[in-house]
């Protein structure tokens, strides 16, 4: 039985839609991040650092969006949705995995919160710094997909394209989205046909991206 401490859209989508996908046991508890709720101490008991996503674990506290990711494909093997431990495809695995959350996530960070990163004199060139490393990304991440695609890893998709698809969503709003690279516009379609995708739009009351 997994509990998941959320806020709709934050990184904790993706662990969301994959307790969905593999049909896992869970209940839902709502962070309400403009209220502060994540900075509770009860929260802070769980989470120390103050963010989503947080899932328990017959009631031990896991949390990072990409530990948890890797945990839950690992707990459901019947779900094909990580490689076979050992094998190359499971090293690319990996890679593409940190990548997403090593590179492209904290790119998301400064690109929502450039003051956080430099300062308020500073900000829009933070800013603008961290568009030009997202679409780096886009570039790369096209450029895989294209030769070895349709998915990340090949032909079947894998908890890695899950949460590459959450990210492509973060970029909806910006300048140039992530839709606007052809393969990648076609994996999030993919992506976006599965039911479970719906089934996660409903519960969190998401309609942008949809």
């Amino acid at each position: 039985m997994y509990t998941l401490y959320y806020s709709p859209g934050a990184a904790s989508l993706v662990v969301h839609w994959l307790l969905i996908e593999t049909s896992a046991r869970h209940e839902l508890r709502k962070l309400d991040l403009q209220a502060g709720d994540h900075k509770r101490p009860e929260y802070l008991a769980l989470n120390p650092v103050g963010v989503v996503p947080t899932l328990l674990v017959d009631g031990e506290p896991l949390s990072e969006a990409a530990a948890i990711v890797l945990y839950l494909a690992d707990a459901h093997p019947s779900f094909g949705l990580a490689p076979e431990v050992g094998s190359i495809e499971r090293g690319r695995y990996y890679q593409w995995l940190l990548y997403l959350a090593n590179t492209l996530q904290p790119a998301f960070r400064t690109w929502f919160y450039p003051a956080e990163a430099a300062g308020e004199t500073n900000a829009d060139a933070a800013r603008d710094l961290a568009r030009q490393r997202i679409e780096a990304c886009w570039d790369r991440i096209e450029g895989h997909l294209e030769k070895r695609g349709p998915y990340l890893l090949g032909a079947a998709a894998s908890a890695a394209d899950f949460h590459l698809t959450m990210l492509m969503r973060w970029s909806r709003n910006m300048p140039r989205p992530a839709t606007q690279w052809p393969q990648l516009d076609a994996l999030a379609q993919r992506m976006k046909a599965r039911p479970s995708f719906r089934t996660l739009y409903d519960r969190e009351g998401l309609t942008e991206w949809a």
